[in-house]
């Protein structure tokens, strides 16, 4: 039998709602640049951990070891969009700020396996994400 908490971990209901329907892969900014990265005529893999472990990029291009990030503007930290939470900030800050060095221990580890990686933000146009993504597959960067 599973006991479920009889309070949120939520400062609100509301907040609880907003935190359960965030998804963790197919978020649609990532499915409208796959859609037209698709288009062009290219294959990858989605949602994949290109050098093991937990660290999984967004879309992953095997054969060119190219990973693909595209994050979103509060979980990452965005310098246009990012907001301080009203509540519970003393929990947030440090986890967003983890959340940005984690992902520069991503970089470096996977461009020390030799992996390019790209990332864009999640209200960068999908066009032009999937535009640069597509000339660094054709061009070599």
């Amino acid at each position: 039998m599973v006991t479920r908490p009889t309070e949120s971990w939520a400062s609100s209901e509301g907040s609880r709602r907003s935190m359960l329907s965030n998804r963790g892969r197919d978020s649609g900014p990532e499915l409208l640049v796959r859609k037209r990265l698709h288009a062009a005529g290219l294959r990858y893999r989605v949602d994949f951990a290109p050098v093991g472990g937990r660290r999984r990029a967004d879309i992953v291009f095997t054969r060119q070891h190219l990973a693909v990030f595209i994050d979103g503007c509060f979980w990452h930290r965005c310098p246009e969009h990012a907001t301080v939470p009203a509540r519970n900030s003393e929990y947030w800050v440090p986890k967003l700020a983890r959340n940005v060095e984690r992902d520069r221990e991503t970089d470096a580890s996977l461009c020390a396996a030799g992996w390019s990686v790209l990332r864009f933000w999640e209200h960068e146009a999908p066009d032009a994400v999937a535009r640069a993504i597509v000339d660094f597959i054709r061009h070599g960067g």
